[in-house]
């Protein structure tokens, strides 16, 4: 029997991510509604430190009734050297469901192409689908359907990025991306979704006309050595009210966070009305929970 993995948004159906993000509306007004899962245990294993992503996933296992366990790098053979084959094979014998946050993408995919239950990307270098559920259910929250609307990303072209480029797909937004050069998304990517994605180099272009701007970190973790390199680089991709007036007057602003103030975003924006980061955070609980519920049933 095949299994359903979460690795991109790109691996399951779009009506089912769609109704992934629904059902996490219903979860958020009525904790009730949820399907209880008591015999259920969630693994979490972690190379990247986590609080957003970590606590949203234990959470939601205990609100279904079930249980997970976390195991970071020191804490697990993946860390001494056994292969990631084997590991997967193991211990998805003893788990039902296997969150996995990774510096490799591949080594994420290698691990659920052995995997007997699903795993989900809890973020890797390439990819953050977790947390593109909650930004979209809180652009439904606060403006209603994202289709049709116009994106600006602002920054790196990181794994953020990446899975923006993948929701313009799935949920059927325009993507403009503001990136300094030598830091744009991958090309390939962009090259496959051309018709939805403009590439540019000025963030004040990007963001004229605009109903949500998304930036991230300068430095992603793993790239903190070249932090002051970037801050050099990034220094004019700074998300400020006045960036934020080129865009429509209903913007929002959302941010994955940890935020660093006063680098890629503003503390007065930050802080501000355009500002949902709050819901956004919140909301990764709700959208992994229903996610969670979808691959458990």
């Amino acid at each position: 029997m095949s299994v359903n993995h979460f690795l991109t948004l790109l691996d399951l159906p779009s009506s089912d991510v769609l109704g992934i993000i629904d059902r996490a509306a219903e979860l958020k007004k009525n904790l009730m509604l949820v399907k209880s899962q008591p015999n259920k245990t969630l693994g979490l294993l972690f190379e990247k430190p986590s609080t957003r992503t970590r606590v949203a996933f234990e959470v939601a296992m205990a609100q279904m009734g079930g249980s997970s366990i976390f195991l970071n790098n020191t804490e697990s053979q993946l860390g001494r050297g056994e292969p990631i084959e084997d590991t997967a094979r193991v211990l998805s014998r003893m788990v039902d469901c296997i969150a996995i946050r990774s510096f490799s993408h591949i080594a994420l995919e290698q691990f659920a192409k052995h995997s007997l239950v699903p795993v989900i990307n809890a973020l890797s270098n390439d990819y953050h689908p977790c947390q593109l559920l909650a930004d979209v259910q809180t652009f439904i929250e606060h403006r209603g359907n994202i289709s049709g609307k116009r994106v600006a990303w602002i920054g790196d072209g990181n794994n953020m990025c990446h899975s923006y480029i993948n929701a313009a797909r799935v949920f059927d937004f325009e993507l403009l991306i503001a990136a300094p050069k030598g830091f744009e998304p991958n090309r390939q990517l962009i090259a496959a979704n051309n018709s939805r994605i403009t590439l540019v180099s000025d963030p004040k272009q990007a963001a004229v006309d605009v109903d949500l701007i998304v930036t991230d970190v300068w430095a992603s973790m793993g790239k903190e050595a070249e932090h002051a390199k970037r801050a050099r680089a990034f220094n004019s991709f700074k998300v400020t009210p006045e960036l934020m007036s080129l865009a429509n007057s209903d913007a929002l602003f959302m941010h994955c966070l940890p935020a660093h103030r006063g680098e890629e975003v503003s503390t007065e924006l930050l802080d501000s009305p355009y500002s949902v980061v709050w819901d956004e955070a919140e909301n990764r609980m709700h959208t992994q929970k229903a996610l969670l519920e979808y691959l458990l049933n």
